[in-house]
């Protein structure tokens, strides 16, 4: 820490003298003295690794035979892949779906209640907990044990279920209903950033549209749905396209529960899996590349939305 901290210092101060020595020194150059280093690390941290996995995705497994597109075309055409294309369709459509509208209920319903700081916070308490913390703490919640003699059951939904004198179940093993408790973990973490960014933008809805509609005869569901959720569609778009990319790179869970068995395999664990378990790099990085695509038109449009946003206000 010390050494960054010194060799940071060191790095502005030669650029502060470089740019300010001279008396008359272009607009660019001064430019460059501020941002050129900071584009240099990012074009070798970011640039260079995807230059590199978009070049390894078109060789074999251990980078040594030109393959074109063949990683590819097994990706999309492989009943394997397929299938892990399918299961990852499912939690970017379920997953920011069900996080929004649950938070934006949520938001609706505490606003401007006795409880309000104390009911938000018990929700977004969960953001603050790692991927692989929340994994654990529900696979204690999912946990499974044999309905013999005197074993009891330590997993919460399992004793649920004892008590209603129904049989316990395996939760995490029985497709494709595993893939659908999977992402209860992620609704569970999302919900409360979608509470909190929605809440706000309710918040900050004009009063005087909310009187002029009471006025005009506006009640309970119908002030939600022809005023509330149009006045706050920005914030929507960015809460949706944001747990969509979260949703994307969902690694953690899957990993931690499953591994990716028992039909749970998403792309971002495949594509680990390919790289460290198989050895199989070229179709690993195909798989990074596919997983890097999808995710660019979510930020296009989030990026897009925010900006109309901005126009507006």
């Amino acid at each position: 820490m010390a050494v960054a901290i010194v060799l940071f210092v060191a790095v502005m101060s030669l650029v502060l003298f470089a740019v300010d020595r001279p008396k008359r020194v272009p607009t660019w150059v001064v430019a460059l003295g501020f941002v050129g280093l900071p584009l240099g690390f990012l074009a070798y941290g970011l640039l260079r690794p995807a230059g590199i996995t978009l070049w390894n995705s078109f060789f074999n497994r251990n980078s040594t035979e030109f393959v074109g597109v063949d990683n590819y075309v097994r990706a999309f055409t492989e009943p394997q892949f397929q299938k892990v294309l399918l299961v990852t369709a499912a939690w970017v459509i379920l997953a920011p779906l069900l996080s929004t509208v649950i938070g934006l209920v949520y938001a609706v319903l505490v606003d401007r209640t006795r409880f309000e700081k104390f009911a938000k916070a018990l929700v977004f308490v969960p953001m603050a907990i790692s991927m692989v913390g929340a994994s654990i703490i529900w696979g204690f919640v999912y946990e499974f044990r044999p309905d013999q003699g005197e074993i009891q059951q330590i997993g919460l939904l399992n004793q649920i279920l004892v008590w209603l004198g129904m049989p316990p179940q395996q939760f995490l093993i029985g497709q494709p209903w595993n893939t659908g408790f999977l992402i209860v973990v992620m609704i569970w973490i999302q919900t409360g950033f979608a509470m909190t960014v929605l809440s706000a933008a309710i918040k900050a809805i004009p009063d005087d549209i909310t009187e002029a509609a009471r006025l005009d005869g506006l009640h309970g569901a119908q002030m939600f749905r022809y005023i509330t959720v149009p006045s706050i569609r920005p914030a929507l778009v960015v809460v949706l396209t944001t747990i969509a990319m979260a949703t994307l790179k969902a690694f953690d869970i899957v990993r931690t529960m499953t591994g990716g068995q028992f039909g749970t395999q998403v792309v971002a664990n495949e594509f680990y899996t390919q790289a460290f378990r198989q050895n199989n790099q070229g179709l690993a990085a195909a798989l990074a590349v596919v997983l890097f695509v999808l995710v660019i038109p979510i930020i296009a449009y989030n990026v897009r939305q925010m900006r109309m946003a901005e126009e507006i206000r």
